[in-house]
């Protein structure tokens, strides 16, 4: 399946320096607004220790890992909803992520230019939200419109009436959110409605990557950091990432051998890409399975909850227009009992029917017939 996550925030913070670093491509970089116009987008592999363990196992020759498509998304500005700066533009590059990146700087430099008056991280997020929700009122406006005129023929036809109503209530609600400024509120509705309406710009899923400074890298000190604080306390420990953007992009530089002294000197036990691709990964509520051979070890990425006869399909479609079962076991298993053997005689392997549901770490061999 194809995930996107898509790097945003206002111009100069850092978002294609950052970029380049997660993928170690050359995108320009220049101290300037709307340097990125067209999004960039690359392929970035999800790192998994369990890949190069299964390997070993099978002696297989070629290593296939889940990847992440991230996109440098232009620099926004305030008024983007009413076509400020690349205005509609940007918004529809964000349309087509499944995950916002929201990239804040945290950091002075008097050599990079401001796009407000001072350094303010959260304010920053609030005008590109603030944006994301204008363009969403409008979305609602023409949504409500066409209800209306659908209620006029839907006279005489109650579970369709039902349905519209319930819909339109729930847009109502949403358009009453998005004018007290609630993003999360209008989040919270989406979850708790029982019918279906538009997708919406503010309402998608998000992280917050805090651009901090090099020097606060040793040693944590990125915590005395106020504004990284302030992003702690409105959105919690768990959505925020702290990043030397600067830092990332030349480790990225480096060979792997360098670029872990280096780690070692500022103290980084894991890289901050790293974290940012994992919590990418693990915010698209994703897991991975595995099919293992001596000619390839392959991740598959797919939603948590998916049965087999669907993550089949994420092989090839004829596994899932052709499925009659699947053998099932999981990884951990194989690292614990060393061989697919030694996992048999344990009863550890298993015959699956089309409603088993995957989990984490499942290797599958999958028989069909078309």
């Amino acid at each position: 399946m194809s995930i996107k996550a898509g790097l945003v925030g206002l111009p100069n913070v850092g978002k294609s320096t950052l970029f380049n670093a997660l993928t170690k491509s050359q995108v320009p970089a220049e101290n300037y607004p709307f340097c990125t116009i067209e999004p960039h987008i690359a392929v970035t592999e999800v790192p998994d220790e369990r890949i190069p363990k299964l390997q070993k196992i099978y002696g297989s020759q070629k290593l296939i890992p889940a990847s992440v498509q991230f996109v440098d998304i232009a620099g926004l500005v305030k008024g983007a909803a009413s076509g400020e700066g690349l205005g509609n533009k940007f918004l529809s590059h964000i349309r087509e992520v499944d995950l916002i990146l929201h990239v804040v700087r945290c950091f002075e430099d008097p050599d990079i230019v401001l796009s407000g008056e001072s350094i303010d991280p959260l304010g920053d997020y609030e005008v590109i939200v603030s944006e994301l929700m204008l363009k969403d009122l409008e979305s609602i406006e023409k949504r409500v419109e066409k209800i209306n005129h659908l209620l006029k023929g839907a006279k005489g036809k109650p579970a369709e009436l039902k349905l519209l109503n319930d819909e339109l209530a729930l847009l109502q609600a949403i358009q009453a959110a998005i004018n007290e400024g609630n993003a999360q509120k209008v989040r919270t509705l989406l979850a708790d409605a029982k019918g279906e309406t538009i997708s919406l710009l503010c309402a998608k899923n998000f992280l917050i990557i805090a651009n901090i400074a090099e020097s606060e890298v040793e040693n944590d000190t990125y915590k005395n950091n106020a504004e990284f604080q302030k992003l702690i306390n409105h959105f919690g420990q768990e959505r925020v990432i702290p990043i030397s953007a600067k830092l990332e992009m030349e480790l990225a530089q480096l060979s792997d051998a360098d670029a872990q002294e280096a780690m070692g000197i500022f103290g980084l036990k894991e890289r901050g890409l790293d974290k940012i691709i994992k919590k990418t990964y693990d915010n698209l509520g994703l897991i991975t399975f595995f099919t293992c051979g001596p000619k390839e070890i392959h991740a598959w990425p797919i939603k948590k909850g998916m049965k087999i006869r669907q993550a089949a399909g994420e092989i090839h479609s004829d596994l899932e227009r052709g499925f009659i079962c699947a053998d099932v076991f999981n990884c951990q298993d194989l690292f614990a009992l060393g061989s697919e053997n030694a996992v048999k005689t344990a009863g550890k392997l298993r015959t699956e029917g089309q409603d088993y549901v995957v989990k984490d770490g499942d290797i599958v061999h999958v028989k069909f017939n078309v």
